[in-house]
Order: C-alpha cells, then sequence, then structure tokens
C-alpha cells in the first residue's frame, strides 16, 4: 500500500515559495509522494495566510486540482485534537499540528510532509512516533 501523504504548512509554503530555504526539498518530496496530498483546513489557513501574495493562486490551483484535498473534519475529532493540544501544550502544539497528527491516527500508512521539528517530539495513538518527511 502506497503512503498517504499528510501536507503540513511548511511543506505547501516552501513547494510554493520561491526563494523558500526548502523549496528544492519540497519539489523532490511532492515527487515522490501520489496525489492526492491530505491536509486540513488550519493548515490551509497558515498556508494562504504565510505564503507572498504572488503565490497564493498556486495555492488554490492546487486546491482546484485536487493536488491537495481537505480530509479532515475537525467537530468529530474535537476532543481529541484538544486533548492532544493539551498533552503537547509547553511545546507548544498549534491546532494546525494537532489535526495533522489526529489525522494520522486515522488515516491509512500516514507520512507527514513537513518542516516543523514539532513532529519529532508528537506521538500518535499514544506512543506511536508520527512518520514524518523533513528537510535534512
Amino acid at each position: 500500500m502506497a503512503a498517504t501523504a499528510v501536507a503540513d504548512t511548511g511543506f505547501l509554503i516552501a513547494l510554493l515559495r520561491d526563494r523558500d530555504v526548502h523549496r528544492d526539498w519540497a519539489a523532490a518530496v511532492a515527487g515522490e509522494f501520489a496525489t492526492p496530498w491530505h491536509s486540513c483546513e488550519s493548515v490551509l489557513t497558515e498556508a494562504f495566510h504565510l505564503l507572498p501574495r504572488h503565490a497564493v493562486p498556486a495555492l488554490a490551483a492546487l486546491l482546484r486540482r485536487a493536488t491537495v484535498v481537505v480530509s479532515f473534519e475537525f467537530a468529530p475529532h474535537q476532543e481529541a485534537v484538544l486533548g492532544l493540544m493539551q498533552k503537547y501544550a509547553d511545546v507548544p502544539m498549534s491546532l494546525a499540528d494537532a489535526c495533522l497528527v489526529r489525522m494520522t491516527e486515522v488515516l491509512p500508512d500516514p507520512v507527514v510532509l513537513t518542516t516543523d521539528t514539532h513532529f519529532r517530539v508528537y506521538r500518535r495513538n499514544g506512543r506511536r512516533v508520527v512518520q514524518c518527511r523533513m528537510p535534512g
């Protein structure tokens, strides 16, 4: 079974921002994972906010082509997500990160594509490492 790619904000920004330090890494990793890449609305909110204005249409195009899909609904997972945020309050864990960790608990064979080293600390289903692809 092929891995299910879970796209984090840093990965999307690196892929779409011309001068991002991780752009080459993101482009290489993008070619390794079949689409659609799964994500959540919190990640997209962060990405649309952090991308330079000229790169916003590229993110919109990824969504329109279903290269990136929102495959997470917060409401049914609210308690689990809030529990993760409480557990990792000292990191601290953002809502987007908590949603992605929860996604790794419910999607088959998940791999988070991220530039965020906090994912080395997070655990899914209590003690299981969150499988990630990161630069370096």
